[in-house]
């Protein structure tokens, strides 16, 4: 009797105790997707516009010597926050294509600005010019992929459009461009 009794405190203890396993299986972090607008400066001899894909925001330029930040851009002007862009470890690969479709950061193939000379994002591959109404257009097709400054997450941008803030006298004081991204924030390099 007494054998039968541990027997079944013993079987209850394991049904209890694989009922209760806890379930350490993680969700996968949905990719956050944005549209937004930022302001950035007209003249050469203005500050860049320093941006964060992670906290989808504008970063002050006094942390410009920091890894807050992914690509900055004045006027037409892209900097990446690497190499003589910055401090962190940002990449980038601008490629054709349809911005739904990219589905993937690409494992190789990021570009750094080098030097001040050499840009990862060469002035005038991204956007048509205007003559008649100098005006900037973002060419269609144009896929933008950062590995981001931390060097460990990714997010695709694409231009939409790019258009001068309201400015009286003859010349615009600031660009509003209008962007969509998507943000990955678990590292991993889908979209």
């Amino acid at each position: 009797m007494k054998h039968a009794f541990l027997i079944s405190c013993s079987l209850a203890l394991t049904v209890l105790m694989v009922s209760c396993k806890k379930d350490n299986t993680v969700a996968p972090v949905q990719p956050v997707t944005k549209t937004k607008d930022i302001t950035v400066n007209f003249s050469s001899a203005t500050p860049f516009t320093l941006f964060s894909f992670k906290d989808t925001s504008v970063v002050a330029n006094s942390d410009s010597s920091s890894a807050k930040w992914d690509f900055a851009l004045r006027l037409t002007t892209f900097l990446v926050n690497s190499y003589s862009g910055g401090p962190g470890n940002a990449g980038v690969v601008v490629m054709d294509g349809v911005y739904d479709n990219t589905t993937a950061a690409p494992s190789i193939g990021y570009a750094y600005d080098t030097t001040a000379s050499q840009r990862a994002i060469k002035d005038g591959s991204w956007y048509d010019y205007n003559i008649t109404t100098h005006s900037f257009v973002p060419k269609a097709g144009k896929v933008f992929i950062f590995r981001t400054a931390d060097g460990v997450h990714y997010a695709k941008m694409e231009l939409l459009s790019a258009t001068y803030a309201p400015f009286t006298g003859p010349v615009p004081q600031q660009i509003i461009y209008t962007m969509r991204f998507t943000y990955q924030p678990d590292g991993t390099r889908s979209f």
